[in-house]
């Protein structure tokens, strides 16, 4: 629960002294989950409220950014286009400390007679939802419509009336004493941290360990074990930080682990004392700032959740085929023997008394002595006869196996570094690339190679769009390029590179192809290390410490004849180890 009832109370105060009295001036749905509002007013800027709904990362926040709106707009947002265009907000409220926005607002019907709607946005996790209601709460349509067959206690449904559900007894914290706090936290028979959250409305893990660190108690530490003066000092921060609610006394900021967004909260976090804190004048600041990446990847990850399964679907039957080549080639493994019993009958054959089920004899290749088995019903000569047949046979599987299983570990090769490259995907036209190279070579039928007209439920060939692939400036100022799948890595090491610049690869694993345009210069020493970060961190080994890293001039990198995508060779390299860690390398694209 990242989004609080604290961070919401934020986001209400903020919005309250934005957006009042604004007007809505238009509506759109960039996501299946998701709504933008420009809202203008004068003599203000406009601005763009966004609210998503997404079960993993409901949000509330003004945006500075925009996002591309599909062609036709789906029905919920017609319907909010129809209500609510031009309609004024004359209120936005938060029931308690839930984590529920109410916003009021006036419109105008068809008539020209003056309405009151409500837009409700609950960003409860798995259960968000924004439920458009009209005056007397009755339900006029949700982005989400919940019927009775997916939730026994509440319906979300046209017609329906809205109500807030209490499927577990919380306390309001704005309106709690010290009886009842008691009540609803240090009586219960747990750990004090879990207790704060679980008892109270709109209280977070990440706050309730605050108020343990805050109260100088461990979160861990049973209620019960807790003396009374400790009970009554955690009363008393917990009393203090609620005061600071009610007086907005905000202070939104991100908690940075390694330069990376770890925790984000709208009150001081003392509980990360020692770390970098970064600290927002704006809880809508904050929130784009911290979820700017996460959101992006998110939907990255469910736009490419049906490739994903199926790269990794396709990759366990390669592992599959190429172990069970491996043990069938382990079984050709005997066929030199049958040779050598072949030669053995054929030269001492000569003396063994018919019906003889065995030959003893000397081998000539090691000086051992040898027993063969025979088959007493035939002669010497239909003995090695067979055991010649039976080496030929194995030899020939050998052979064939033998280029069947450089096919498959190829094959399985190539599977991973597409699976590789799904994570480094930026957008869909980086999908669009990755789909047309698994229609290439067999795994989807090539009029699969289609995008989802957006909002319109259809779907539309996808034009070819040309890879470009990610760009930074090293502190050096030299231009380093970052290939985001296996056709952006075959562009950029064979069209886009020249001779003279320098090529870098994470050693055996698969992952992106990073070129440095040297432009004849020589290097410094730090750019070539920000570029082995680079291809480290663009790799199947994101997130270990350490990686090793080959690099090279491009000159040397060759790709041999009828090679997959982002196949090469090189025989000439040099190679060192480096970091993934590339937050203090300058994006170019930013």
């Amino acid at each position: 629960m990242a989004l609080d009832g604290i961070v919401i109370a934020n986001i209400i105060y903020e919005l309250r002294n934005t957006l009042l009295g604004g007007r809505i001036n238009k509506i759109s749905q960039p996501e299946r989950d998701e709504l933008v509002f420009t809202i203008k007013g004068q003599p203000r800027e406009p601005y763009k409220l966004l609210i998503s709904a997404s079960a993993g990362m409901p949000l509330i926040y003004l945006c500075s950014g925009s996002k591309p709106s599909p062609m036709t707009a789906p029905n919920f947002c017609m319907l909010l286009r129809k209500h609510l265009n031009n309609a004024v907000i004359l209120d936005i409220s938060q029931p308690g400390l839930e984590r529920i926005v109410n916003i009021k607002l006036k419109s105008s019907d068809e008539l020209g007679d003056v309405r009151i709607k409500y837009l409700i946005a609950e960003l409860m996790g798995k259960h968000s939802n924004i439920i458009f209601c009209d005056e007397d709460m009755t339900i006029i349509d949700s982005i989400k419509r919940v019927s009775q067959f997916v939730s026994s206690v509440r319906e979300v449904l046209p017609g329906r009336s809205y109500f807030i559900p209490r499927t577990v007894d919380k306390a309001d914290p704005l309106s709690l004493d010290y009886d009842g706090f008691q009540k609803y936290v240090l009586t219960k028979p747990m750990e004090a941290g879990k207790a704060l959250y679980t008892g109270l409305t709109g209280i977070s893990p990440l706050i309730a360990n605050e108020l343990c660190c805050r109260a100088s108690i461990d979160a861990a530490a049973a209620t019960d074990a807790l003396s009374e003066s400790e009970s009554l000092h955690l009363f008393r921060n917990f009393e203090r930080l609620m005061e600071a609610v009610k007086d907005c006394d905000f202070a939104p900021n991100i908690v940075l682990k390694n330069n990376i967004p770890a925790e984000f909260s709208s009150v001081k976090l003392s509980c990360y004392e020692g770390y970098d804190i970064k600290q927002y004048t704006s809880v809508s600041e904050m929130l784009e700032a911290y979820y700017a990446d996460r959101d992006k990847a998110s939907r990255n990850r469910q736009r490419s959740a049906d490739l994903r399964k199926l790269v990794a679907n396709a990759i366990d039957r390669t592992r599959k085929k190429y172990d069970l080549q491996l043990k069938q080639l382990e079984d050709t493994e005997k066929r030199e023997k049958y040779r050598v019993y072949g030669e053995l009958i054929t030269s001492y054959g000569y003396g063994l008394e018919p019906g003889a089920k065995v030959l003893e004899a000397v081998n000539y290749y090691d000086g051992k002595e040898i027993s063969i088995p025979l088959d007493p019903t035939i002669t010497p000569v239909e003995n090695a006869k067979q055991y010649f047949e039976k080496y030929s046979k194995l030899k020939r599987t050998y052979e064939a196996l033998s280029a069947h299983i450089k096919e498959t570990a190829e094959e399985l090769e190539h599977l991973r570094t597409i699976q590789a490259a799904l994570d480094f995907a930026a957008d869909e036209n980086d999908l669009a690339d990755i789909r047309r190279e698994l229609a290439e070579y067999g795994y989807i039928k090539k009029g699969a190679v289609i995008s989802k007209g957006r909002g319109t439920g259809k779907a539309s060939v996808h034009k070819a769009i040309k890879s470009i692939p990610l760009h930074y400036v090293s502190s050096d100022g030299y231009h380093i390029y970052v290939g985001k799948n296996n056709l952006q890595n075959e562009e950029l090491t064979f069209r886009m590179a020249e001779g003279g610049d320098w090529w870098f690869h994470a050693k055996n694993i698969p992952g992106s192809h990073v070129i440095v345009k040297a432009g004849g210069a020589e290097l410094p020493d730090r750019t070539f290390e920000e570029a082995a970060r680079l291809a480290a961190h663009y790799s199947a080994a994101e997130g270990m410490d350490k990686v090793e890293i080959d690099y090279t001039l491009k000159k040397n990198v060759k790709k041999p004849a009828g090679a997959k995508p982002g196949f090469v060779i090189y025989h000439t390299n040099y190679s060192m180890i480096a970091g993934t860690d590339i937050s203090d390398i300058k994006s170019a694209d930013s």
